[in-house]
């Protein structure tokens, strides 16, 4: 208690300036209907600035200042936003979508189809995270709609036109990422990089407006975050497992279910090394019985509890909590006996008594990394690493930064964390055209291979229609026979529960499940939240 004394108090005297801009004490008001603000730590990056959708800003469904064509509904499905109405061709290759007339930017300007167009061919252009490789052209047609034409069928553009935010042409310039004019429920009031974000309401915002005058973000470590909880000064903070025992005056505890899965590759074929001398492929995990034993022979639960203090919900496939998820044939785990079996059938036998097994010469060890800017990551795989002993399998967990993971993927198997409110990826997980040794990053980085998957995935690809899409990925998954959930090329192990400490009467609304990402997530319907 000393020690979150002490730093309250420093951070109390060095950040007065950030506080006495928020509201300062008077933000702990005790009377909540006399509450015009608040002040929140959710993590740092809501302060950074870059609030640039082109370049990727709010692309995961949760950006503040601006709103799409569509929108994510809390049941992850698309509805209408900007867009009173769209269509898409026979071939699947033109989108078409009716933009409202009744909606403003920020600054009061009406938007257009130009607008649409303009941050479409922005976005394309500016090299970020924005995929729009697909995209072929955008132009404006019978004066209130946007055509889209596509290079290539591809159904998840339906999923981008609902997570691009729309930018204004008349006042995008160099400044535009720190102080956004968009169509969205907040306009940036104050930015102090690094330090604290202050937010207004957007006085043209066309849905519901907050109730608040201002929402302040500040960026502090987790400590200094705490102890500000417990001396007032904050309405909600974001919280990681290890603090989540903590108790706080006049505060509790809300545990959000997420899609934010952890897990890792298991490499689907044997060793090789690639054009630039990187090794790919994993002569332990390519052997079927290794990745299945794993899937069934240890206990989730047991690491969740060593790795996350028991915060978190257990979890086998890629996609728990999302539409087009599929955990059939459902899997057992921590089934030991049964998964020594299977690993002794398959040629995997302790002959020298070390408690590592063998098979053709072979131990059947493997390295994996956690990264080193990630500590719930790294204690994943340690937390693995010793509840895989007891199956005979030595797994050596290293922590190491995210490039030389990333590096490493395709021969030692990294923690990922995935989720996402755009089904594509799932094609980016388990289509062969990314399977190759040759290839870089995450996209399926357990080098697997499965005809029928990738037709399963080729038709959803291709189809307009979500419930049919859902139907066929869930199928890529497991269509009772093949797929996805037989072959096993992920071991998953967790759904990372999002914890937050909420002041009491705070209500933050009905939250849709949260994609991949601890702390931003909550904000994504922030307009709503109120004191009851």
């Amino acid at each position: 208690m000393k020690k979150n004394l002490c730093v309250s108090f420093l951070c109390m005297m060095l950040g007065f300036t950030l506080l006495a801009g928020c509201g300062g004490k008077e933000t702990g008001n005790k009377d909540a209907g006399a509450k015009k603000d608040l002040v929140i730590s959710i993590g740092k990056g809501m302060t950074e600035g870059n609030y640039d959708p082109c370049k990727g800003y709010g692309i995961y469904g949760y950006g503040i200042f601006h709103t799409g064509l569509l929108k994510i509904t809390t049941d992850v499905e698309t509805d209408y936003d900007l867009a009173s109405d769209y269509s898409i061709s026979e071939d699947g290759l033109v989108y078409t979508y009716t933009i409202r007339d009744d909606v403003k930017f920020s600054d009061g300007e009406k938007l257009t189809p130009e607008d649409v167009v303009f941050t479409y061919e922005t976005a394309k252009n500016s090299g970020s995270s924005v995929d729009l490789t697909m995209l072929e052209k955008a132009e404006v047609i019978d004066g209130d709609k946007v055509q889209f034409t596509l290079n290539k069928v591809y159904s998840p553009f339906i999923r981008t036109t609902a997570l691009l935010g729309i930018v204004p042409e008349h006042a995008y310039n160099d400044e535009y990422a720190d102080n956004p004019i968009g169509t969205g429920p907040f306009v940036v009031k104050q930015l102090d990089v690094n330090q604290q974000l202050i937010v207004e309401p957007n006085k043209y915002y066309y849905g519901i407006k907050s109730q608040f005058e201002q929402i302040t973000f500040l960026s502090l470590d987790e400590e200094t975050a705490l102890a500000n909880a417990r001396s007032g000064e904050l309405d909600l903070v974001m919280i990681n497992p290890e603090y989540a025992e903590e108790e706080v005056e006049g505060m509790h505890l809300e545990t959000i279910k997420t899609s934010d899965n952890r897990g890792f590759n298991l490499p689907c074929v044997k060793e090789t090394t690639n054009s630039e001398g990187l090794a790919a492929g994993n002569n332990v995990t390519s052997d079927i019985a290794v990745r299945k034993a794993l899937n069934i022979g240890i206990s989730r639960q047991e690491i969740i509890d060593n790795a996350l203090n028991g915060i978190g919900t257990p979890s086998w496939v890629r996609f728990d909590g999302l539409p087009w998820a599929n955990d059939e044939p459902e899997l057992k785990d921590n089934q030991v006996q049964e998964a020594k079996k299977i690993l002794e059938q398959a040629g995997w036998v302790d002959t020298d008594n070390d408690g590592i097994r063998e098979k053709d010469g072979i131990k059947c060890e493997f390295t994996i990394t956690g990264r080193t800017d990630d500590l719930q990551r790294y204690n994943l795989a340690v937390a693995l690493s010793e509840n895989a002993k007891k199956l005979g399998i030595h797994i050596i967990a290293k922590s190491e930064d995210w490039t030389t993971c990333k590096d490493m993927v395709r021969n030692s198997p990294t923690c990922i964390g995935t989720g996402d409110y755009n089904f594509v990826d799932v094609y980016n997980a388990f289509a062969s055209e990314f399977a190759g040794a040759e290839q870089t990053g995450l996209n399926n980085a357990a080098m697997y291979t499965n005809k029928t998957v990738d037709g399963y995935l080729t038709q959803a690809l291709s189809s307009d229609n979500e419930e049919e899409i859902f139907d066929l990925l869930k199928k890529a998954q497991y269509d009772g026979t093949t797929g996805v959930n037989i072959d096993l090329p992920y071991l998953w192990l967790v759904n990372i529960d999002h914890t937050y400490l909420v002041k009491d009467g705070l209500d933050i609304g009905t939250q849709r499940i949260h994609p991949h990402g601890h702390g931003q997530p909550i904000i994504q319907n922030l307009n709503e939240w109120a004191y009851k």
